[in-house]
């Protein structure tokens, strides 16, 4: 069964998709820590990311760190945090974080509740920008 990663990439479940290229998909995490959270997937869906073809594994870092100079260009933040963590989707997926202090990407904190209008608009502002 495909992950709903997969199903993201498919088209079958809407996202606020941020950029695509032959090999990669990056959209906004519906359940973000800060606002412009990205998750960047490789379209091949493997659960490990050390287990992704070597190639695969160079376009997405390559593919994120594209996605990372637009987060950086569009919000105003001291860095963009990437971690690979995550066991609920069997899917490799690194997240991209806009912070200005380490506590920006303390997972166990509330969540932020955006409006679809803002996470459009912050999905439009990031693609802007690649």
């Amino acid at each position: 069964m495909a992950s709903i990663f997969s199903r993201i990439i498919a088209g079958e479940i809407p996202c606020y998709k941020v950029a695509e290229d032959d090999n990669c998909f990056a959209f906004l995490d519906i359940s973000p820590v800060s606002k412009g959270h990205t998750l960047v997937v490789p379209k091949l869906e493997v659960d490990r990311m050390y287990d992704l073809p070597e190639g695969t594994y160079n376009d997405l870092h390559t593919f994120a760190r594209r996605v990372a100079l637009a987060m950086r260009a569009t919000f105003d933040c001291n860095r963009i945090g990437s971690t690979v963590i995550g066991l609920e989707v069997p899917h490799v997926h690194i997240h991209l974080i806009p912070i200005t202090v380490m506590a920006d990407m303390d997972f166990s904190r509330p969540k932020l509740q955006l409006s679809p209008d803002e996470m459009s608009q912050i999905a439009a502002s990031i693609a802007a920008n690649l």
